[in-house]
Parts: C-alpha cells; sequence; structure tokens
C-alpha cells in the first residue's frame, strides 16, 4: 500500500528534526562564549588606551615584543583561529570523535591562558607590521572580534561535532572559540608585564 505523498513528506521533515536535534549551541553555551570574549576585548582595550608611541613600541628585552606586537600577534591569531574553526565545519559533523575531546570547556581556557607555559609562535603568527599601523591593527582586531561575538549569538553552526587538532590535543569547533578568547587574555597579560618593566616609558616622555 502506497503512503499518501503528504505522509512521506510528514516523516521526512520527522526524520530531518530527529538528525539535526541538539546540534545547535544551548543559550549557556552562547552566553559563555559571548562573554569571555566581550570581556577578553574590552580588557585589552582599556590596557593600551591612550599609550604613546614610545610606549607602544618599548620592549623589555631585545628577543621579547612591544605592546604593538602583541596586539598585532593576537590580532593574526583572531583571523586564524576563528577560520580554524570554519574549515572545520567543512568536514561531516562526527559525534563518535567527541570522545577523544579530553578538556572541558574552562580548562582549555585556563591552559592557554596560563603565562607559565611558554610557548614559541610560528611563523605565520609573528608580528611582522602587517596592517601598516598601531590604529589600524588594533581596528582589525576590533571589526573581527565584533564579528565573531555576533557569529556566536546568532550561529547554527554545529560547533559541538565538528573539530580542531591542537598541540595539546583535540578539541571541538566551539572550544576553539574559547581558546581565541583565552589566548586575547594571554597576551593582555604580557602586555600588562611589559607595562610593568621598570624601563616601560612614563607618560608625557
Amino acid at each position: 500500500m502506497k503512503l499518501p505523498k503528504l505522509v512521506l513528506f510528514a516523516v521526512a521533515i520527522v526524520a530531518m528534526s530527529f538528525n539535526d536535534a541538539g546540534t545547535e549551541l544551548t543559550d549557556a553555551e552562547r552566553k559563555y562564549a559571548s562573554q569571555l570574549l566581550q570581556d577578553t576585548e574590552e580588557n585589552l582595550l582599556k590596557k593600551v588606551k591612550g599609550l604613546s608611541p614610545e610606549q607602544l613600541k618599548f620592549k623589555p628585552s631585545a628577543d621579547s615584543w612591544s605592546v604593538a606586537e602583541c596586539v598585532e600577534h593576537i590580532a593574526i591569531s583572531e583571523n586564524s583561529l576563528f577560520g580554524m574553526a570554519q574549515a572545520s565545519l567543512q568536514q561531516p559533523a562526527d559525534p563518535s570523535v567527541s570522545k577523544d575531546v579530553k578538556m572541558t570547556d574552562d580548562n582549555v581556557v585556563k591552559a592557554i591562558s596560563d603565562r607559565t607555559t611558554k610557548i614559541k609562535t610560528q611563523d605565520a603568527f609573528v608580528p611582522t607590521g602587517k596592517f601598516g599601523n598601531f590604529e589600524a591593527t588594533l581596528g582589525e582586531f576590533k571589526t573581527k572580534r565584533d564579528g565573531n561575538i555576533k557569529y556566536i549569538n546568532t550561529t547554527s553552526d554545529d560547533l559541538r561535532n565538528h573539530y580542531n587538532d591542537f598541540p595539546f590535543g583535540k578539541v571541538d569547533a566551539y572550544q576553539t572559540i574559547l581558546f581565541m578568547a583565552g589566548h586575547t587574555k594571554r597576551h593582555t597579560d604580557q602586555i600588562e608585564e611589559v607595562m610593568k618593566n621598570p624601563g616601560f616609558p612614563k607618560k608625557g616622555k
């Protein structure tokens, strides 16, 4: 006996809904990531506000980064990390891989934020003045970060069942976004260390 087309259509819709169920971020996940992205952005902007050119380019040592270079590194990483998360979405969703994600969301943020562990930056992330000047660099970061906050608040992408590989292990795409925020905190703390250096130029100098 053939089923009416309307019944078949209804069955298909139910099946699609079942397959897609639970793939979007929860309100709590959106709020956590959005707040973390916003807070780390605001803290960075607050730290560098009003710094003079001399303060921006000061280096505690020949092999360390200046405030301006830290900001450029953050801006470069913002683009690259978000790109990684988006690239993972081009692969099929695979809930079975979630067992290989060993770190909690909080632990991902804490791991990258902790500056007691030094990490050698890959060449692609080394600041070279690619954005032209500090104002342009900061503007690049703000534009990308604000867009990423909007994305996390509105996306229907399945960020939990797509993955990225980092040196410390596998994370899902949502955690890659969290990593991005924690990375900003890491280098904002580095900026604070530079500013606390005894040789850091004083205001008006």
